[in-house]
């Protein structure tokens, strides 16, 4: 029986038993940097500080479970708080556990339709200002607590206090900054915030510290159903919000997968990391959190601490929960200055600042998605910045690749045939492009077209080529179509008997081969 327990254990955490003190210190030091965290994303959504602490604990343990990367850590988020705070403030903090609820149960269906790989369709550029847009972001955020404490007039820290405040937050970056020159057995940002804590408590020095944000005292989460009414009412106004967490929940989760996939050499895994963030929102609702997704910047400092498998995260959220329960008096006495350190360098590594010298070097367009998809990450949220990008990224791929589409035309010795040569892609953005090569009028009475170097993808295009088949059918002149794709032979019916079959023809398959299954394009 012994021997199958350690199988299992084996098998979930792959672990050796010198890196098991690594990912233990490893999740201890994310733990830290959760606590200020999910207190001050409580505060945002307007609900009692464990509120957010439960939602990191439960939305951590369950994603390090089954999430689809190992190393990557979740919990409550800002983006989410933004959009929960006049949910709370209109209804109450019971519609918001019925929302995160319904959140996770549509995160659930979209990883089970794999909607999750749609995430490859975010190019590097947006990849970069979004990474860029969220070290400011992170970073921004840290001056919160350059501000006195109590005050609700937005007053900053001056003279020997904010000196202290800075002295030790430069204290704990120059510490993790030497760490790992030292030693490797020990993470370097609980290195930093073990000195700096240790430092301002001997000494007693008045500081800004955990506790002054809120006691995170408590006990374990207690089972809750949300105590809301049962009506289609209530579905109504719960409904926009859970669709608009669940995406900003998914696009967060996905784009952290993917980023620290490029830091541990590891693919895949959205469905699987879909399922799990949704699972684990359900459970948080029934259990009084605000509901969570992937944190990018405790994701950095899990795998710059040497995190690399489940077993780190797993940590991480028992030591939260551990904290919870009957730590808080220690974990109140920690310096926010030591935390605040921790943060800016985890600013300084996950900002790409290889970008900035590549800016002139990479097409202009590809340049202004990164600042365009940075600036609008700050000003607004990380999922709009992302849908913008994307789609000015599309557009401006459509757009390039409209002006592709050209010809070489060539008539017979004869004069009787002419034959367009075709290069480029056919779609509804080069439509113009593709009907002002041909001269129909000035055409002799045979006209082959041949699509060889070209490829036809989408509806639009099939329209376009019927049409022009119809013109010169209409002029009494013989119009035949020459390498296209079986596809193409299925889905195009006036044009259908100008097709000339060909051992060689392409063999791609349409963007638009739903409709041959549905039959959109109509009976052929």
């Amino acid at each position: 029986m012994k021997n199958q327990d350690n199988n299992l254990f084996s098998n979930i955490f792959p672990l050796s038993s010198s890196s098991i003190s690594i990912e233990l210190l490893a999740g201890l030091t994310v733990a830290l940097a959760l606590v200020p965290e999910a207190i001050a994303f409580a505060f945002v959504a307007g609900v009692n500080p464990l509120v957010g602490l439960y939602a990191a604990f439960i939305v951590g343990l369950i994603t390090a479970l089954i999430g689809g990367r190992p190393g990557m850590i979740s919990g409550a988020t800002g983006a989410l708080a933004v959009v929960m705070v006049s949910l709370v403030a209109l209804h109450g903090v019971e519609y918001l556990f019925a929302t995160v609820v319904l959140m996770g149960v549509m995160q659930i269906i979209f990883g089970f339709l794999r909607w999750g790989r749609f995430i490859r369709l975010v190019p590097h550029s947006v990849m970069l200002g979004f990474v860029n847009g969220l070290a400011i972001v992170i970073g921004l955020a840290q001056l919160e607590q350059f501000k006195i404490s109590g005050r609700h007039d937005s007053a900053w820290l001056s003279d020997m206090p904010l000196l202290i405040m800075l002295s030790l937050v430069i204290l704990t970056m120059v510490i993790i900054w030497l760490t790992p020159k030292l030693t490797k057995l020990i993470p370097a940002p609980l290195m930093g915030i073990s000195i700096v804590a240790a430092v301002v408590i001997f000494f007693g020095i008045d500081v800004p510290r955990v506790g002054d944000m809120a006691s995170i005292a408590g006990r374990f989460p207690d089972f809750h159903i949300p105590q809301v009414p049962i009506s289609s009412e209530t579905f109504l106004i719960i409904l926009p919000y859970a669709f608009i967490l669940a995406a900003i929940g998914l696009i967060e989760s996905l784009l952290t997968l993917n980023l620290v996939g490029e830091m541990v050499g590891k693919r895949g895994g959205a469905s699987q990391e879909s399922v799990a963030q949704g699972v684990a929102n359900v459970a948080t609702g029934f259990f009084g959190g605000m509901g969570g997704c992937a944190m990018i910047g405790q994701s950095m400092i899990n795998v710059n601490s040497g995190g690399r498998t489940r077993f780190a995260a797993v940590a991480s959220a028992l030591f939260l929960l551990l904290f919870i329960l009957v730590a808080s008096p220690i974990i109140e006495q920690i310096p926010l200055a030591a935390l605040v350190g921790v943060m800016f360098m985890v600013v300084i590594g996950t900002f790409a600042w290889r970008s900035i010298l590549i800016l002139r070097k990479v097409p202009k367009t590809d340049a202004f998605v990164t600042i365009l998809v940075t600036a609008v990450t700050v000003a607004t949220d990380l999922a709009t910045a992302v849908v913008v990008g994307v789609i000015f990224a599309s557009l401006t791929y459509a757009w390039n690749t409209a002006k592709h589409i050209k010809a070489k035309s060539t008539l017979s010795n004869d004069g009787k045939i002419k034959i367009y040569e075709l290069e480029g892609p056919l779609f509804f953005g080069s439509i113009e492009g593709f009907n002002e090569i041909f001269t129909s009028n000035e055409d002799p009475i045979n006209v082959i077209v041949d699509f060889a170097n070209s490829q036809v993808v989408d509806q639009s295009a099939l329209q376009a080529i019927e049409m022009l088949a119809t013109k010169y059918e209409a002029l009494g002149k013989t119009l035949q179509l020459r390498h296209l794709s079986r596809d193409c032979h299925a889905l195009l019916s006036k044009a259908g008997h100008l097709i000339v079959d060909s051992d060689d023809d392409p063999n791609y398959a349409l963007a638009a081969d739903y409709g041959i299954k549905t039959g959109i394009f109509g009976s052929h």
